[in-house]
């Protein structure tokens, strides 16, 4: 497939490694699909975001929207996420909701934020590949980086666990706006930590925290 054109994340770039992290402004964000074959078969259905800024939630920045994948939604996913055929029938194409969400304000943040990031950062660039569009994976931190560096001896995946067992807020699960903003009050506490470990600087952080790409 010939890919016409890069796609711009919008991120700040050549924020000075030695930014202390309280300086920062971060996007957190998830996304739902239709399944988990993102590069083939699936397709996005709704993403959810919200800044960070001053290690603290900005709950008033939040982002949400629906997708519609152009295919039926299976009732397992339903069940899942409560995400029906309807909900997204008249939802923006993926295009136009990854343009609304890469648009949203993300040119003071310096990268994205997510638990397993990894997942939600290729379902983007697949949709966008679908639409013949180039997008370079962007800058990114994965909570799950930052909690092995902080407590290596855990082995656990799920979001609500580790919202629980490090005393942060619950949100609904599998919903992206949800999840999203269940992942960045993970993320302060987790940048607290951090701080208080002596990760001071955007470079420290960069150097525990960032998903290869």
């Amino acid at each position: 497939m010939l890919l016409r054109k890069y796609f711009p994340s919008n991120l700040v770039e050549n924020t000075p490694l030695s930014t202390p992290i309280d300086k920062l402004e971060f996007t957190v964000f998830d996304t739902e699909t239709t399944g988990f074959d993102i590069s083939k078969s699936d397709r996005l259905i709704e993403i959810g975001a919200v800044k960070v800024k001053g290690m603290q939630v900005i709950e008033e920045s939040t982002f949400q929207t629906y997708v519609n994948p152009y295919r039926q939604i299976s009732r397992e996913i339903t069940e899942l996420t409560g995400i029906s055929d309807s909900e997204v029938l008249r939802a923006p194409d993926s295009l136009q909701a990854i343009e609304a969400f890469l648009e949203l304000g993300n040119e003071s943040s310096v990268c994205f934020v997510g638990h397993y990031i990894a997942f939600d950062l290729y379902t983007i660039k697949y949709e966008l590949k679908r639409h013949k569009l180039h997008w370079k994976m962007p800058p990114a931190i994965d909570t799950l980086n930052l909690i092995g560096y902080i407590a290596p001896s855990y082995d656990m995946r799920d979001l609500e666990k580790y919202a629980r067992e490090f005393g942060t807020r619950i949100y609904r699960r599998h919903s992206a706006i949800g999840d999203a903003l269940m992942t960045a009050y993970l993320f302060t506490e987790l940048l607290q930590r951090c701080h208080d470990r002596g990760c001071r600087t955007w470079g420290e952080l960069l150097r525990i925290g960032e998903i290869d790409r």
